[in-house]
């Protein structure tokens, strides 16, 4: 993988973790004012796509579902699966050939 691979995942990592942030924020915003809610199970998904970061981030910093359980428990186990998978990336890196190379 060339350093303008990594360029481009890491941008498109922060693109979908900013979207991610973004609809907690709006959830939270309907929250606030009674209107129709994103589904938690829409929120999870965001998260498992690639999101758990941008999902975690609005989590804490507008404290948006943080006594929700299962919720806080599910979000957490998708922050540590996703650690878990870019530190197996980052220590076996012929396992990066599974990665599509041109998107």
């Amino acid at each position: 993988m060339t350093m303008t691979d990594i360029i481009k995942w890491a941008l498109l990592f922060l693109a979908l973790n900013l979207l991610v942030f973004s609809i907690y924020f709006f959830d939270k915003q309907a929250s606030r004012h009674g209107k129709r809610r994103i589904s938690e199970r829409t929120l999870l998904l965001l998260a498992l796509i690639g999101g758990s970061l941008g999902a975690v981030a609005a989590q804490q910093l507008l404290r948006h579902k943080t006594r929700k359980e299962p919720f806080r428990s599910i979000l957490a186990a998708i922050l540590i699966l996703h650690g878990a998978l870019i530190a197996a990336l980052a220590f076996v890196p012929q396992w990066s050939f599974l990665l599509p190379q041109d998107f």
